[in-house]
């Protein structure tokens, strides 16, 4: 009896080793490089070194894939138009010169009210950063936050400044 327990014991640990080693064997997975990178588990240990593959151990993969965009087909032309109906746009696609007049007044004061908005935010920031000297604040006890802050304050100062010039230029393509 007991070398039947032994006999069962030792089928059961080579079984559970076997087990160990094809699960070890079935969770190797390679990068392999190229365009576009390939992830796979479907070669051997020696493609993976020949195509220059490392081992991903371990690191869960997630593969989406996706369809390619469809093309719509062209929408065929009546035999019966004239080659000059096909050549311009469609009435409703055309907008009349005093509509777009009017599109471009509205743009004109929307950019123009965002810029006056934005030069006094930018003047308040210039007024807050103090020529590179702001007040220290109670929580400024170490002076690298205080210098953090300056930092951060320049460089808003400067984002506002990019987003002012970037204005003016839209302002600059508006027909007056």
């Amino acid at each position: 009896m007991s070398m039947v327990r032994g006999g069962l014991w030792a089928a059961f640990a080579f079984g559970v080793v076997a087990s160990a080693q094809a699960q070890q064997v079935r969770n190797v997975v390679y990068r392999c490089p190229g365009n576009p990178v390939l992830y796979t588990d479907a070669i051997s240990e020696k493609e993976a070194k020949e195509r220059g593959c490392r081992t991903i151990e371990g690191a869960p993969i997630t593969i989406i894939q996706t369809t390619p965009p469809t093309r719509r087909a062209a929408t065929p032309v009546p035999s019966t138009a004239s080659p000059s109906a096909t050549s311009r746009p469609e009435p409703s696609a055309r907008v009349e010169p005093s509509e777009q007049r009017a599109r471009d007044t509205d743009r004109r004061a929307i950019l123009a009210a965002e810029l006056r908005r934005d030069e006094q935010v930018l003047a308040e920031m210039q007024r807050e950063y103090n020529n590179g000297e702001p007040e220290r604040q109670g929580n400024e006890r170490n002076y690298q936050k205080y210098l953090d802050r300056v930092a951060e304050m320049k460089m808003a100062i400067a984002r506002k400044e990019n987003d002012i010039a970037a204005l003016k230029r839209e302002l600059a393509k508006l027909p007056q």
